[in-house]
């Protein structure tokens, strides 16, 4: 490989040095030849051009220090050459130095752009250098138009101001805005740095709030929901030890009762365990062919046994579509909504369980002309304990867990829940699978009427009374 010429300072001095002695030598051989004054002349001459060039060269340099570029360097042969060489290494040393720059800056823009927490950068007056879009979303901002403007202008709530004012190191901040019509809770902490600046770091906290308000209503909800049947047994159980010989109807009163509120607190524990499972990433989903025909008309049994002939079960089978999944956890999602539907239902209401085709999805629902919902709580539906009328929930015997059992198994499944529903005429849920769930049924004998059960031509629906 050809290693590259760099001038040295002796090579500055070279050619000058060089052209001098040449001069001089032909002004001493001219002055030996003619006389003194022509070669003085000659030297004024040589001297003179060597400074026309020398001034020449220099006005070349200013012209392309206007814009000094390696390409457009000029072609000089003075001793100004290794001046030039030197200037046009040095700018194409920078331009690689500022092209690397470039690049480091655009990936820390990259990568800031990219973290989801918000990050600005203050001066020592906290004013606005730089921000990232977290920073935008979170803090209203913008990066162009509020630069070198005070925060405390722009955010104006008195908690931040202060936080902000606070000299030393402050202790993060919980602060509650609105942004696009949603409250959000953010988490703000200041960091020292570079020269008197300031970092401020935000983060967006909100979903961390809503799970701690969460876990905090989980354990009062379970606890309240224990301590009555808890209550009830205990104190059933003090009064029969206090009596000696208690009276046969009151004994067999408080067993049933102790009874009753035994079953509640075995199903609270059961429902936990369940959606404790569902939950579980060590628990996959088992798939199976699953005839969900034949899962309606199960539970369409089921209805029927629940209603005790108080209601009118109707069941509607439009599709021969199966499902791929797990039998066990669709029963009991679908369970649930067949059993809320009669919980719900007054006496002499009707209730119609189906399994139907939408496209290439597939629909299981149930439809009841109970009580209906407000608008304002069916999104909250499927949380942990939440009830519309918590006194009328207890008297039914729900654990306040069967639809956030649905809401985990349909999650399970790909499948979401639809609701619709009116007060005072009704609601319907609908289950809706998408088609990588749906399965063609497989090939069989049909069955004949003797067979089913059922009356001719009344194979896809069945109503009791």
């Amino acid at each position: 490989m050809r290693r590259q010429w760099r001038p040295t300072h002796l090579d500055t001095w070279r050619r000058p040095v060089t052209l001098f002695v040449a001069i001089a030598i032909g002004a001493l051989i001219l002055g030996a030849i003619t006389n003194g004054l022509i070669a003085l002349a000659f030297c004024c001459v040589f001297l003179a051009l060597v400074v026309f060039a020398h001034q020449r060269d220099l006005s070349a340099l200013q012209r392309w220090l206007k814009d000094p570029r390696p390409e457009t360097m000029p072609s000089v042969s003075s001793a100004w050459e290794p001046a030039f060489t030197q200037l046009a290494r040095l700018i194409r040393s920078q331009r690689r130095s500022s092209s690397e720059l470039r690049i480091t800056l655009d990936r820390f823009r990259l990568a800031a752009a990219a973290i989801p927490d918000g990050v600005c950068i203050l001066d020592g007056r906290n004013h606005i250098e730089w921000c990232n879009p977290g920073a935008e979303t979170h803090l209203g901002l913008d990066a162009k138009r509020d630069a070198g403007l005070p925060i405390t202008n722009l955010v104006r709530h008195p908690e931040f101001v202060a936080f902000m004012g606070a000299s030393g190191d402050a202790a993060p901040l919980r602060l509650k805005v609105v942004r696009d019509g949603r409250e959000l809770a953010l988490s703000l902490q200041r960091v020292p740095y570079g020269n008197e600046q300031t970092l401020l770091v935000s983060r967006d906290v909100t979903r961390f709030e809503e799970v701690e308000t969460m876990r905090r209503d989980f354990v009062a909800n379970v606890s309240h929901e224990l301590r009555t049947p808890i209550t009830v047994v205990a104190g059933f159980l003090e009064t029969l030890a206090d009596m000696p010989k208690p009276p046969p109807e009151m004994l067999e009163r408080s067993i049933q009762l102790m009874r009753d509120q035994t079953i509640r607190m075995q199903r609270l524990v059961e429902d936990l365990l369940t959606l404790s499972r569902l939950e579980s990433e060590q628990d996959p989903l088992k798939d199976a062919p699953v005839d969900v025909c034949d899962l309606s008309r199960k539970l369409a049994a089921d209805a029927r046994s629940l209603s005790h002939g108080r209601h009118r079960v109707q069941l509607e089978v439009d599709s021969p579509s199966w499902l791929i999944g797990s039998e066990d956890e669709l029963r009991s999602a679908f369970g649930n909504l067949v059993s809320n539907a009669v919980r719900y239902t007054p006496e002499g209401g009707r209730i119609t369980i189906g399994w139907t085709s939408r496209g290439a999805e597939a629909v299981f629902w149930v439809q009841d002309s109970g009580i209906g919902i407000e608008p304002e709580h069916i999104p909250r539906l499927t949380e942990r304990f939440y009830r519309v009328d918590r006194s009328r929930s207890r008297a039914t015997g729900g654990t306040g867990l069967g639809l956030a059992i649905v809401k985990h198994v349909l999650h399970r499944h790909q499948a979401r829940l639809d609701v619709m529903s009116e007060p005072g005429k009704g609601s319907l849920f609908s289950v809706v699978f998408p088609s990588a769930r749906v399965l063609e049924a497989p090939q069989k004998k049909p069955a004949t009427a003797a067979e089913s059960g059922d009356e001719p031509g009344a194979q896809r629906r069945f109503e009791a009374h």
